[in-house]
């Protein structure tokens, strides 16, 4: 049996940050995975999406640009695409795994399983730890209706050889929207099924509503209350049975996507022999990113489920989590302005309180709300969506929330969550000498 002071479940962002500040600390580490060492954000998530989305943008930037000054057609070729998204992930887990054996911490392949309090199995391995931390990421959350899975994951959708021409999303959330985007600029027809009243719930309506007006323009056929009921396959031809405010309908595709959400993936460690507890699938944790029933095992990222399904947030706990190890449980999670973005064209960004919230909270609200696509920001480039809302304490001056769409949103929220996180005032921005012109200095006029 080998013996640690810091067992490590994943071997992502948070797996990589903990195992490497406890490591350098002076303490023994292992890490342990199932798939590739390298987590989500480098082989499934953030990085590669992004270059499909670089992909759609010079499509998009190109067809915006058309008839003023720009001509000739560009298209998409999907296997070049995906070859070139390969370039950024095939060298990952050999780097990974060769940075973990330069350190001094010892990688294991295989699924992980708790065998006590204060063991995890791994293949014909025990390994005994001090401190077990469960950085395991998410999966897509499981979908009860007959014929799921001929659902296609995030992950495989990134992995495409061939393109498909007719594309479903089951869901409607940052998946959904991202993807919708890619695929309509790659020339798919897409249609999105929602089963709620709209898209990306998790940011503010308003601003969503614009967006909105960027899925009609692209040919992106979103449809609001419709709930999938089955998915059948007929030959290449699959038929996605829906429940609709007009009743039962079917929709046809060549490719359906599981855009329906993502959950811990927590349920093969065999979690009750650690006795470590869960409620509705999530670990039970407290402040300090600790099992409440077992205190030697902790859980960071989007295994915890705490914070945000954010790489930031996955470091940040990470962090957290090493220092409680190192100089004793007293660091919480401190989750308080963290950015969100869905990486649509153009992307949709927030940070800090919504609109309700805010005006729930604060007696004296300042809110200032616009659709500004004939702002030189977006006219410069003929997008026709860009619009803001920020969100004040007139009592402190405090910015308490902002909510951006449209170009650079994706770069902005980044100085609204700067001015949350610390204690930044509204005329602190409002008073900052931004390069004109940029995304950054049409911050003053949205305060």
């Amino acid at each position: 049996m080998g013996s640690y002071d810091l067992i490590v479940i994943g071997t992502g962002t948070a797996a990589q940050v903990a195992a490497r500040r406890v490591r350098r600390a002076g303490r023994s580490v292992a890490v342990i995975d199932h798939r590739p060492f390298g987590g989500t954000c480098a082989l499934r998530g953030c990085d590669p999406k992004k270059v499909l989305v670089s992909g759609a943008e010079g499509i998009d930037l190109a067809r915006r640009m058309r008839s003023h000054g720009v001509t000739g057609d560009l298209r998409i070729e999907w296997k070049d695409l995906i070859a070139f998204k390969r370039t950024f992930t095939e060298p990952v887990p050999r780097r990974r795994e060769e940075d973990f054996a330069k350190q001094g911490i010892d990688g294991f392949h295989g699924v992980a399983r708790f065998t006590g309090p204060d063991r995890v199995a791994v293949n014909d391995h025990i390994l005994q730890g001090r401190h077990i931390l469960i950085a395991s990421g998410a999966r897509p959350a499981v979908l009860g209706f007959p014929g799921a899975g001929h659902l296609t994951t995030s992950d495989a959708f990134m992995e495409l050889e061939h393109f498909p021409g007719r594309i479903v999303m089951v869901g409607g959330g940052y998946i959904a929207a991202e993807f919708s985007h890619i695929a309509a600029r790659a020339g798919a027809n897409v249609a999105v099924l929602q089963r709620s009243a709209r898209m990306l719930p998790t940011f503010d309506a308003e601003v969503v509503g614009w967006l909105m007006d960027k899925f009609a323009e692209i040919g992106v056929d979103v449809r609001t209350g419709n709930a999938v009921t089955a998915i059948e396959r007929t030959g290449d031809e699959y038929r996605v049975h829906k429940q609709t405010p007009h009743g039962e309908a079917v929709a046809s595709a060549d490719l359906v996507v599981h855009a329906a959400g993502r959950v811990p993936d927590i349920a093969a460690l065999n979690l009750s022999a650690a006795n470590v507890a869960v409620a509705g699938g999530r670990l039970k944790l407290n402040d300090f990113l600790q099992s409440v029933s077992n205190p030697i095992v902790y859980a960071a990222g989007d295994a915890a489920a705490k914070g945000p399904p954010l790489t930031p947030v996955s470091s940040h706990d990470a962090k957290v989590v090493a220092d409680n190890i190192l100089e004793g449980t007293r660091h919480k999670a401190d989750y308080r302005g963290v950015p969100s973005v869905a990486f649509t064209l153009p992307p949709i960004a927030a940070v800090g309180l919504s609109e309700s919230a805010a005006r729930a909270q604060t007696p004296k609200l300042r809110m200032k709300s616009a659709k500004v696509p004939d702002w030189y920001t977006a006219r410069r480039i003929a997008e026709s969506v860009y619009g803001y809302k920020t969100l004040v304490d007139e009592d402190s001056g405090h910015i308490i929330g902002a909510h951006v769409v449209g170009p650079h949103a994706d770069e902005v929220i980044n100085l609204f969550a700067l001015a949350i996180r610390h204690n930044l005032t509204a005329a602190d921005l409002k008073s900052a000498m931004f390069i004109y012109p940029t995304g950054a200095s049409d911050i003053g006029y949205m305060l």
